[in-house]
């Protein structure tokens, strides 16, 4: 028994050893050559890589016309979702589609193949993140092909001379640039006598830990900015070797020596000297990069990723003496989301991604996604903050019975710089975990939202941004946690709350097509024709402040609504037209309210009141209220709701 082990683990060591030699590959030049006729992708330049990388596993564009949410998001042109970046990324569309097009046109050989691809953004809005799944996309790819021997791992077809290069271009169908690096070309002239066609050349797999096509620059003291980290440096301890000149005393181990063919990441660029940083210049306009020492130069075909925070950015460009090193960066913006459902699938990941073991109450991760949010906002005289937040969720929010008209679009126009401040994910993440240390079986919104009201008051916050957050925990969503808790709970007391809604729904479609239309409606026991039941009608419009004249409207409205989903083949449930089914649902919550809010609060019951009362906690249970956090929460809601 002990040895079955064992040889799982030989069985999965050995599968993946053959895997990995299949696919490696040495061979001279001229063999290399006959591969690349047969694959051109084998000679791709970086960007055209990084391109296809991201695209490769699939792009699903998205129909305006097939999904009303998202347009209302965002209007007429909704980014497509790049299967890459799915299930990682939430409510970053636009950042995503800029990053795919600016690839896209440095892949066809455009300008952005000379650019630094520049991602600014607040704390912890996913910079960091979105350059580590480009790396490991890069490390999860074939190996590719390099010079065997090479510190730089060069493109096997810089060994063609220049003046050969058109002929070999239109054999092969590829573009051929750079040159051979300063010790590849010594051991081509000496160990090879300049015949590149037998240069060695082998498969290698791109590596950030191993230093293969993944460059890292992180932040240097500005008072020790030693260029080695960058290009290199040379070797001292061989200069009793070989001659100051000599090429082998060259140590080519800087970050755009090793990030050569693959990608170069640039760690809060601008805190370093400009100086230092006009390395740049050339590895993106020219195409090279400074030996060190007296060594000439050395070609790098790379994709440069920078990333920083707004303030460093601004300062950098404030400085009109870094022009040259501006007019070398595509800026793509990387704010924090600001959609709530896409908020909430990022707290999700992060606890999948952990060992959190302990239940979570319904709308724990929603009130809190709601305050980081909220804080992110910039006010508008359009609407309150709260609305806003719901209208770039893509919901409908209707107001006196009426669906509010405000252009998304326009609200994000208005406010420029919305999403680049505010609560981050990883503080949100902190009170999950501090309401996680007082109670690790299970946590709730109460629990949470007493963990970030603690975390804002020891905060380094302006006085009036602490006031603001803590006006939005204590009032804000204080109010907005009761109506859903209200909700819930009047739900709970409704016996199967869906068929009832249904039931409400059809019975009102029924009664305003007849009086829309100006018919009668036949009962379906009798057969008997009857007049619409306009009583019935205004007892459901009322409860959305449809009154008077406006309910005439609002039924034509609602069958207009109908008749177009039935031409289009869907399925009409109470929840299709959200006027309405807000009208129902507090239909339905007021008939029982009164029950709800005497079974709830009662100290002492009768036997009926247990009963109700037993079945709405079990509901409650059934529907995803940990049954220990039943208790803390129908006691908040006893102090709190139908206050008398």
């Amino acid at each position: 028994m002990a040895e079955a082990p064992n040889n799982d683990f030989a069985d999965l060591i050995a599968r993946d050893r053959a895997e990995r030699q299949r696919y490696e590959w040495r061979g001279t030049f001229l063999e290399y050559l006959e591969k690349v006729k047969e694959d051109p992708s084998l000679a791709w330049l970086s960007h055209r890589r990084l391109y296809e990388m991201v695209v490769g596993p699939g792009v699903e564009p998205k129909d305006p016309e097939a999904d009303s949410r998202l347009r209302r998001i965002f209007g007429d042109r909704i980014p497509p979702t790049y299967r890459f970046f799915e299930d990682e990324f939430f409510g970053m569309e636009r950042t995503l589609d800029k990053i795919v097009r600016y690839y896209h046109a440095a892949a066809m050989g455009g300008e952005e193949a000379k650019q630094v691809l520049y991602l600014m953004g607040p704390v912890g809005s996913g910079k960091s993140s979105l350059v580590e799944r480009l790396k490991r996309g890069l490390e999860d790819l074939p190996p590719f092909y390099v010079i065997d021997g090479c510190p730089m791992f060069g493109d096997p077809l810089t060994l063609v001379p220049r003046h050969l290069r058109p002929a070999f271009e239109e054999m092969l169908g590829v573009k051929i640039e750079g040159d051979l690096c300063p010790p590849t070309r010594w051991r081509l002239l000496n160990e090879f006598d300049g015949k590149y066609e037998e240069m060695p050349i082998r498969t290698m797999s791109f590596s950030k830990r191993g230093q293969r096509g993944i460059g890292v620059v992180p932040p240097v003291d500005p008072n020790n900015q030693d260029t080695s980290v960058l290009i290199g440096s040379e070797d001292i301890s061989k200069l009793d070797r070989y001659s100051e000149g000599d090429p082998r005393i060259l140590q080519l181990n800087g970050a755009f020596n090793v990030g050569n063919r693959g990608m170069v990441e640039f760690i809060e660029v601008f805190k370093n000297d400009t100086e230092y940083l006009h390395t740049m210049i050339t590895a993106t306009q020219e195409k090279f990069i400074p030996a060190p020492g007296r060594h000439g130069t050395c070609s790098v075909d790379t994709s440069i990723v920078a990333h920083s925070n707004e303030a460093e950015w601004q300062r950098f460009k404030a400085d009109h003496t870094n022009e040259a090193i501006l007019d070398r960066i595509v800026v793509v913006k990387v704010p924090y989301n600001l959609r709530l459902s896409e908020e909430v699938k990022i707290y999700r990941k992060f606890i999948e991604q952990s060992n959190f073991q302990a239940n979570i109450a319904p709308h724990t991760l929603e009130i809190a996604s709601m305050f980081a949010i909220l804080s992110r906002l910039e006010p508008t005289p359009k609407c309150d903050l709260m609305t806003k937040l719901r209208l770039y969720n893509g919901d409908e929010v209707v107001e006196k019975g009426r669906t509010k008209k405000i252009s998304v679009g326009e609200l994000h126009e208005d406010a420029k710089r919305e999403g680049m401040f505010g609560i981050s994910t990883r503080f949100i993440m902190k009170a999950l975990d501090a309401a996680l240390s007082h109670n690790p079986d299970a946590i709730h919104p109460l629990s949470v939202r007493e963990a970030l009201i603690q975390m804002v008051r020891e905060a380094d916050l302006a006085d009036d941004v602490k006031k603001q957050h803590l006006e939005f925990l204590q009032d804000t969503l204080h109010k907005v946690y009761l109506e859903l808790l209200e909700k819930d709970i009047t739900k709970a007391f409704v016996y199967s709350f869906q068929e009832q809604a249904e039931t409400l729904f059809h019975n009102y479609l029924d009664h305003a097509e007849a009086f829309v239309t100006k018919t009668k409606l036949k009962d379906q026991h009798t057969g008997e024709e009857l007049n619409p039941d306009e009583a019935f009608l205004k007892s459901i419009e009322e409860q959305i402040a449809i009154i008077g004249p406006a309910a005439e409207g609002f039924r034509q409205e609602v069958i207009a609504f109908l008749w177009r989903a039935t031409r289009r083949g869907e399925t009409v449930s109470y929840t299709a037209y959200e006027p309405l089914k807000e009208a129902i649902e507090k239909k339905l919550m007021s008939s029982v309210r009164d029950i709800s809010r005497i079974i709830t609060k009662a100290r002492t019951r009768d036997e009926e009141q247990v009963e109700r009362y037993d079945r709405m906690v079990q509901t409650l249970i059934d529907s995803g209220y940990p049954e220990e956090t039943i208790d803390t929460i129908l006691k908040y809601a006893a102090n709190h709701l139908w206050k008398d």
